[in-house]
């Protein structure tokens, strides 16, 4: 990874130094001793990288534990990190070894999903400050309780739908806001991937250094099947994920969602099905067109295709925003401004290293959004840009995609709790645990 001196330049000024929000008074309060944060990782998949420039020296922490229940995953984080920490970060498969150590101040939780809710509702109750990777819960319900956790014991939590922090982001969302197209009444999100054949889900015996007992944590105990640790978890069944929309959607809608100045939509319908490779394991729908309704006669759709490459709309994801006199592109690398006729006004690139469909990683956009996040912990920020009560609504429209798919029915939505008035679709707005994890606040 070469040398600390070359790391910690490549963090300060490749991601954007102060321009990152640090002020110069914040820049040195940060270099503070007094203002080390203790942090610790808590799942070493492909999201963990994002966390590493959030080491070096202008943001003051300091790794405690590197924590993931396959021992390959979390010595590869500790080797990753060797040449560029002056010190050793403990290792281990359980959280709750992590939660106990009172020196930790906060943890960054890039687990698979159904770990996401659970594991930031435990560390808040361990007065830790989390930052939780998309979406923020596995069903409805976790949204509500962890929302709920966050205001009892009064942290920070940050959900990772980084674009929040993208400065080019910002600035175009703040001129739709301010009527730069008019009155903005509709928004397409979208993604298209060329995701391949998965396994079929065969059982055998869990890899020798996966801990398979913490890895199911608080779902219901079942034997292991191959290759369930690794990303194809995603679409072997409910019990882990969220599926794309949960998966991928969360970013693009929740831009949408932040242009059109909506909370909970009043109806949902979905045409969603699995239409490649019919024989493999993958268990949920990899094609799906979704409409969400908001008051006001504003239109949010999510087009998302997981096997299919085609660049729909000239990239392979971003949100398109139509207003009464103009509409924007927008995606991780750039926006693009246009009148009513369809000429181009303005465009402006994010100058970032964030883009595209490709797994994992981090980047700019990262680096901010973890920046935000301990500026916050710190008190220095002017604002948070993604407060958990805030992501939770984002995600919110994912699960009800989601229920509308599996339940096969549009529903009416309460656009003031986001409940289904469908007595089907609530029958989904929860899961089971394994006794003795359920999520309590």
């Amino acid at each position: 990874m070469g040398s600390r001196k070359d790391f910690i330049k490549k963090t300060t000024f490749g991601a954007g130094g102060l321009a990152m929000g640090l002020s110069a008074k914040s820049y040195g309060r940060v270099l503070g001793a007094n203002d080390r944060i203790h942090v610790a990782f808590m799942g070493c998949g492909r999201r963990v990288g994002a966390y590493y420039e959030s080491l070096s020296e202008p943001f003051n922490t300091e790794l405690s534990y590197i924590c993931d229940v396959k021992q390959s995953q979390r010595e590869r984080v500790a080797n990753d990190l060797k040449e560029n920490l002056s010190y050793s970060p403990k290792l281990t498969d359980d959280i709750r070894r992590v939660l106990d150590d009172s020196n930790v101040d906060a943890i960054f939780n890039a687990t698979p999903d159904h770990w996401h809710a659970p594991g930031a509702i435990m560390a808040l109750k361990a007065g830790k400050h989390v930052y939780v990777e998309k979406p923020c819960s596995h069903n409805p319900r976790e949204s509500e309780l962890l929302v709920e956790a966050q205001k009892k014991y009064d942290k920070v939590v940050q959900m990772g739908n980084q674009q929040r922090s993208a400065p080019h982001t910002i600035e175009i969302i703040d001129e739709i806001h301010n009527g730069v197209i008019g009155h903005a009444y509709k928004a397409v999100a979208f993604y298209s991937n060329r995701r391949g054949e998965v396994p079929n889900r065969s059982q055998q015996a869990p890899p020798s250094d996966l801990n398979w007992e913490l890895f199911q944590g608080p779902a219901p105990r079942e034997a292991y099947h191959h290759n369930t640790w690794d990303y194809n978890w995603h679409w072997y069944g409910w019990k882990w994920g969220t599926a794309e929309t949960g998966n991928n959607a969360t970013h693009e809608v929740d831009v949408a969602r932040w242009a059109l100045q909506v909370d909970y939509p009043k109806h949902i319908f979905v045409d969603a099905d699995k239409q490649h490779y019919p024989e493999d394991g993958w268990t949920m729908y990899d094609t799906m067109y979704a409409t969400f309704e908001f008051p006001g006669e504003k239109v949010i759709n999510w087009d998302g295709k997981s096997r299919n490459g085609l660049d729909t709309y000239g990239s392979g994801r971003g949100t398109i925003i139509y207003g009464t006199e103009g509409s924007v592109f927008v995606n991780r690398g750039e926006y693009k401004l246009y009148d009513r006729a369809g000429d181009l006004v303005r465009e402006k690139s994010s100058g970032g290293s964030e883009q595209g469909t490709a797994l994992g990683g981090g980047g700019s956009m990262s680096t901010r959004h973890v920046a935000n996040f301990l500026q916050n912990i710190r008190g220095e920020a002017d604002q948070q840009n993604s407060p958990i009560d805030e992501g939770a609504k984002s995600v919110h429209m994912c699960h009800l995609a989601n229920i509308a798919w599996r339940t096969g029915k549009s529903f009416d939505v309460d656009t003031s709790t986001g409940h289904a008035y469908d007595r089907k679709a609530m029958e989904l707005w929860g899961r089971d645990y394994e006794p003795g994890w359920e999520p309590k606040i």
